[in-house]
């Protein structure tokens, strides 16, 4: 590893593995989207980020200089617009490395929005803070997050088509005007409204998803003890 090296180390929710994303900065510590309290770009030790685990680094085709990187990642520091779809710890690190806000671990996710059953989280952290045995708790967390981290699949693609169809309905508007076809216009106007709204309402949806997520995965951490 080396200064604005992009690295991560693999994590565990419900049994299966992700990728957690942080920029080294060459001195020991580690910028990152802390979950710890409110989600936050923090700086952290590199022991604390392993969590006991290997570190990998992340290979990058191209990528910025190694100073532009680190000064990107400080850039953010203390930023909290945390969101699981849309700005997550490898959204932040390809933001750093690459330029580009993007995240290829959303891909393995899949599940209807109608399938996913809201689980009552202030319940689940009552029973994190009782005595409660923790077992029957972390088994309901497990279950809870197992049908968040499954929500995409359907949503994602759905929500890009929706933003696609907005750009190509604007775009057959702008042609039937240059054509002074106000009425073909008048109806691509239509159908862009329909597809910007059906957009609005699926992000709606995967917010609400990804701040489900983190109380589900904060809470958690009562019952485990581990860090977040």
């Amino acid at each position: 590893m080396a200064r604005g090296d992009q690295v991560y180390v693999y994590r565990d929710v419900i049994g299966v593995p992700y990728e957690h994303h942080g920029i080294d900065c060459g001195d020991g510590s580690i910028v990152h989207y802390s979950k710890r309290g409110k989600a936050e770009v923090s700086r952290t030790a590199r022991a604390d980020f392993a969590r006991g685990q290997t570190i990998y680094t992340k290979s990058q085709p191209t990528s910025f200089i190694a100073d532009i990187v680190v000064a990107r990642a400080e850039s953010r520091i203390g930023e909290r617009q945390y969101d699981l779809f849309f700005n997550n710890c490898e959204h932040f690190a390809n933001w750093c490395k690459i330029g580009r806000n993007e995240c290829y671990q959303l891909k393995d996710f899949g599940l209807r929005f109608n399938q996913i059953r809201l689980p009552q989280v202030g319940e689940l952290g009552r029973r994190a803070a009782t005595t409660e045995p923790p077992e029957p708790t972390q088994k309901l967390f497990s279950e809870a997050l197992e049908n968040v981290a499954l929500a995409t699949r359907t949503l994602l693609p759905q929500y890009k088509a929706a933003l696609q169809e907005t750009l190509t309905w604007h775009r057959v508007a702008q042609q039937a005007l240059a054509k002074n076809r106000e009425d073909l216009a008048q109806a691509a106007l239509y159908k862009k409204m329909a597809a910007k709204k059906e957009a609005i309402n699926l992000k709606t949806k995967l917010t609400q998803l990804s701040d489900l997520q983190l109380s589900l995965e904060q809470n958690q951490a009562l019952v485990t003890g581990s860090p977040v």
